[in-house]
Formats: structure tokens, sequence, C-alpha cells
């Protein structure tokens, strides 16, 4: 029973994505925008001759939103996959493809929110967080077996 606990944080995650993905275009650009004022504020505290562009800044938080968001999916759901004994290439490749599919059909499921849009760039981006958490995943656990703390 605990093994399917995992498999729940990773819906609830796919959930969060959905969530974000359905608000209308106003509402998501209103979140992103809420989160780089206060990168800017942070920014003019700590740099007080900075001038900081908040137009570019908001679109590299919504890209980096992208990519954070389909890392994190990937690292789930191949630490899920590994409690269930699905190691190897074989997990790398599951989680990888479950994360593109996944990544593809949010993107097509926008197409039918109010003031969004389908981007292949989008899909781009969290395929490449995806790959990079996956990365991240097996680096630490070979870093962990080499060291003797990680089991098989």
């Amino acid at each position: 029973m605990r093994k399917f606990v995992y498999w729940a944080v990773v819906i609830l995650w796919m959930a969060l994505i959905i969530f974000f993905s359905h608000q209308p275009a106003s509402s998501s650009d209103e979140l992103s925008t809420g989160v780089t004022e206060v990168i800017v504020v942070f920014i003019e505290q700590m740099l007080p001759n900075t001038d900081v562009n908040a137009l570019e800044l908001n679109h590299a938080v919504r890209k980096n939103a992208h990519f954070f968001i389909y890392f994190i999916l990937a690292i789930l759901v191949l630490g899920t996959l590994t409690k269930f004994k699905v190691r190897g290439m074989r997990g790398v490749v599951a989680s990888l493809l479950i994360c593109v599919c996944f990544a593809i059909s949010d993107e097509l499921h926008q197409l039918f929110v109010v003031g969004r849009g389908a981007q292949v760039a989008d899909v781009f981006i969290d395929s490449v967080g995806a790959w990079i958490g996956v990365g991240l995943f097996k680096s630490i656990e070979r870093i962990r077996l080499w060291f003797g703390n990680g089991t098989k």
C-alpha cells in the first residue's frame, strides 16, 4: 500500500500542472507577473543600481516554470518507478516517455483554455526539464551506490 502513495504524489503533481494550465491566459499572466514583481524587488534591494526589464524577466519566469515543473515531475516519476522495480534504462525511458507525453497532452489541453494555445517550444522546455531531472536522479543514485549508501 505504501508504494501506491508514490503514484499518488505523481498524480497530484500532474494535477497541479493541469491546474496551472487550465487557468485562462489573464490569470496565468497575473500569477507569473506577481512572481516577477517579487524577483524585481529582490534584485533592486540586492543591486540598487541595476536596471531590470520586467517584461523580459516575466518571460524567463514563465519558461523556467515549465522547466522546473517537469524537472520535478521526472524525479517523482523515476523515483516511483524505481520503487516498483522498474530500473536502469527501462526506468529512464519510461520516465521520459511519461513526462514528454504528458507535456504534449498538456499543451493540447491548453488549446481549449481561454487565451491559451499549444506551444511546441514549451514541450521542448518541459522535455529538457524532464531529461535533466532524470539525469540528476540517476547521478545521485550512482553517487549513493559509489559511497555504499544505496540499495539495489
